[in-house]
């Protein structure tokens, strides 16, 4: 059964389910809303950016509205899908907002696990959830925020529990890797130097590459990784050429974007589509 709130005077909406939620997606396609899906005793399967994941039992995955997704396989699932207008708008912590952790820090698309005694937890907030869902009232608007910031905060401590990172001290360079993730997903079609990232900071590129390291990442390669990400998503997902592909992120000569697609991919845009047509 899916549950479904919606707000009028801000186009908020939640959906509270289980994989019927998910049915639209049986192709893939981009989602558009940020979402939670939770594995219970039988694992799942799921495409995310043409990526197969299996999310083993009692486990949560997080997806933001910019990827493209595909339901494989999974019963009992519970699924919650919020938009922007409906959690985004709050002024929460940077580590628990839509810009946080969980949907822009160092894992792209993490699976947590759930322990027996977190699996009890989240159960009763779901039960809670659907019962506050069900209840029409002045105050239901923000009883559901209340209740989705709680479900995102216990979620994110479990994730950084899972990173070793300590929840009573700032970890200034996964911070610093957040906002600058969160920079390249604003920024990354048009701007694809590190300096701007850096002034965006108010840092030098030499010290961004040092926060990084810690991670096994440069902010470089960051900025390319995301436009090579965008650039497979256009090319499996719409009929646009090359050469438009290379123009709706920034590069004036498709030259450019075919040599660094190559690097990250071993294949030119144009043999990439065509691996893709063989495939189907």
């Amino acid at each position: 059964m899916i549950y479904s709130f919606s707000e009028f005077s801000t186009d908020a909406i939640l959906k509270v389910g289980n994989e019927s939620l998910l049915e639209p997606f049986k192709e893939s396609k981009q989602l558009d809303i940020f979402a939670f899906i939770r594995t219970g005793e039988e694992k799942a399967e799921v495409v995310v950016d043409s990526i197969p994941l299996t999310l083993e039992p009692h486990s949560v995955v997080s997806l933001t509205n910019v990827q493209y997704f595909q339901y494989v396989s999974g019963s009992n699932l519970k699924v919650y899908f919020f938009n922007r207008e409906f959690y985004c708008i709050k002024d929460h912590d940077k580590e628990v907002g839509c810009a946080g952790l969980l949907f822009f820090g160092s894992e792209q698309n993490p699976i947590i696990h759930l322990n027996e005694s977190e699996q009890i937890k989240f159960n009763m907030l779901h039960d809670i959830l659907v019962d506050e869902i069900e209840t029409k009232d002045t105050i239901q608007a923000e009883m559901l925020r209340m209740l989705m910031a709680r479900f995102i905060i216990k979620i994110t401590r479990l994730l950084k529990e899972k990173e070793q990172i300590e929840t009573n001290k700032k970890d200034t360079k996964t911070e610093l890797l957040r906002a600058f993730n969160v920079l390249v997903e604003t920024h990354f079609r048009n701007e694809h130097s590190v300096q701007f990232y850096a002034d965006q900071l108010f840092k030098s590129p030499k010290t961004l590459s040092n926060s990084f390291a810690k991670f096994n990442k440069s902010p470089l390669k960051l900025i390319h990784e995301r436009i090579v990400l965008e650039a497979k998503r256009l090319l499996i997902y719409t009929n646009k050429t090359a050469k438009e592909i290379a123009f709706d992120l920034g590069f004036e000569d498709a030259s450019h974007l075919s040599r660094l697609f190559k690097k990250h991919t071993s294949f030119s845009p144009s043999d990439f589509k065509k691996q893709l047509k063989n495939a189907s």
